[in-house]
């Protein structure tokens, strides 16, 4: 079994517990407005990989990661390439290591179970609060998110939540309060994390010729996170296990 991936980050701190070495697989049908990684967007680019050399690239850092951290798969959106995921998280369990599914929620119900089962963790990237947003700002289909969410919960697998909190689009209380008792809906939810905007990407857009959609829009400051964390607090406690 090959995949197709872009990138490798040997020791990341932010995608999910501990240390994580990080794959970043290639392609997503997904069109976020506020997307980082235009480039892995194609599904034919990247470097094709199987499974036995992923896993002896992971092996050289295990020393590293083993007691608090694993491997997280992200990309792009993993779970168009769920065959290859399944079959690297149940090579990575073999050897005892934590596996963390970094996702839009996206794909193949069939496929997506068949990762579930060798996954520790999933990290799901809530993009929007209504059916409209995602299809205008995501060019995607907020029944197959909540769906997968609900997969999550049947299948017993731990479940963090992420939503991008971009002014004048994903930042009012009332649009946060929606994303939280959304959220609040599955029992096996264990965090909920507010990422700020940032405009970090503009350089890979005109790189790629291509126009940024939220360039004229403000980034997201630290103290309005903080400030919508505590709206979440007071308005659905039950978010935060």
């Amino acid at each position: 079994m090959k995949g197709r991936v872009h990138s490798f980050q040997s020791l990341g701190a932010v995608d999910g517990p501990g240390l994580r070495f990080v794959i970043f697989l290639q392609g997503c049908t997904l069109r976020c407005a506020y997307c980082h990684n235009p480039d892995t967007w194609s599904l034919t680019s990247g470097t094709e990989y199987t499974v036995d050399e992923v896993v002896e690239k992971v092996l050289r850092y295990k020393s590293y990661f083993a007691t608090s951290g694993g491997v997280t798969v992200s990309g792009g959106e993993p779970l168009l390439q769920w065959g290859f995921v399944s079959d690297l998280f149940r090579r990575l369990h073999r050897e005892g290591i934590h596996t963390a599914l970094d996702t839009a929620g996206i794909g193949d119900p069939e496929g997506a179970r068949s990762v579930l089962l060798h996954t520790d963790l999933v990290l799901c990237d809530l993009k929007f609060s209504n059916e409209a947003d995602y299809l205008h700002y995501a060019r995607g289909n907020m029944d197959q998110v909540l769906r997968f969410l609900k997969q999550t919960e049947e299948l017993g697998v731990p479940l963090w939540i992420r939503h991008v909190v971009v002014p004048e689009l994903t930042d009012s209380e009332e649009h946060i309060l929606k994303t939280a008792e959304l959220a609040a809906r599955y029992t096996n939810l264990q965090r909920l994390e507010l990422l700020p905007f940032r405009k970090y990407c503009i350089s890979k857009y005109e790189a790629m010729k291509l126009e940024f959609p939220l360039r004229n829009f403000e980034e997201c400051t630290d103290a309005k996170i903080q400030e919508l964390y505590r709206s979440i607090e007071a308005g659905v406690p039950t978010v935060f296990p």
